[in-house]
């Protein structure tokens, strides 16, 4: 009885080793061929197309620019100034000229200037110099000066005596003079008869 049951046995672990091994054969994975997925993946690639050069662009502005322009230095005769007189009567000032352009940009880079107006948008004034022509009258001659034996009480040269009468008048003198003559002091010779200042008249 013995021996049966270990004959037994070894029948079953062989027949149980050899199913181990059918259902390792059984799971053993099957190899995938990706080369033709690979093939036709690489086939369905597209080339980009080249890129074209972008087109320039092209702008017009128009811009201005100021520019002085410079006054004329003139003289002029100027008879309310005494001859000889030179003096500057009007500043000269500087104008305006204002030009406009047309101005062409390639790209943002400018490219052309063309000037289509131009227009003094101020004028210049000049710069006068009179120079005088005027000639003062003369001088008058200075007076002669009156004899040192003229009484200093009257104007214009009565003289010193022990009495002075009017021209032509009724006094006897010894002195006599033609008037007028203007009283400046004391009338000591009676030629105001009047009394107005005036002797003589």
């Amino acid at each position: 009885m013995f021996q049966i049951h270990r004959t037994t046995s070894a029948v079953i672990c062989a027949a149980t080793i050899t199913a181990v091994f059918s259902l390792s054969g059984c799971a053993e994975p099957a190899t995938t061929d990706n080369s033709a997925g690979q093939a036709a993946t690489s086939s369905s690639t597209i080339s980009p197309s080249p890129t074209a050069d972008p087109e320039p662009v092209t702008t017009t502005k128009k811009a201005t620019k100021k520019e002085a322009i410079p006054f004329e230095k003139v003289t002029k005769k100027n008879p309310n100034l005494d001859e000889g007189t030179k003096r500057v009567t009007t500043k000269g000032v500087k104008g305006v000229l204002t030009k406009t352009f047309r101005v062409t940009y390639v790209d943002g880079e400018e490219t052309e200037r063309k000037l289509v107006k131009e227009v003094v948008t101020k004028k210049p004034v000049n710069q006068v110099t009179s120079i005088g022509t005027h000639r003062p009258p003369p001088l008058p001659e200075p007076a002669e000066p009156e004899p040192s034996n003229c009484d200093p009480n009257y104007s214009g040269c009565v003289p010193i005596a022990s009495d002075v009468d009017c021209a032509g008048g009724s006094g006897d003198g010894p002195e006599y003079v033609n008037g007028p003559v203007r009283v400046t002091g004391s009338d000591i010779y009676g030629l105001d008869a009047d009394g107005n200042g005036v002797g003589c008249e």
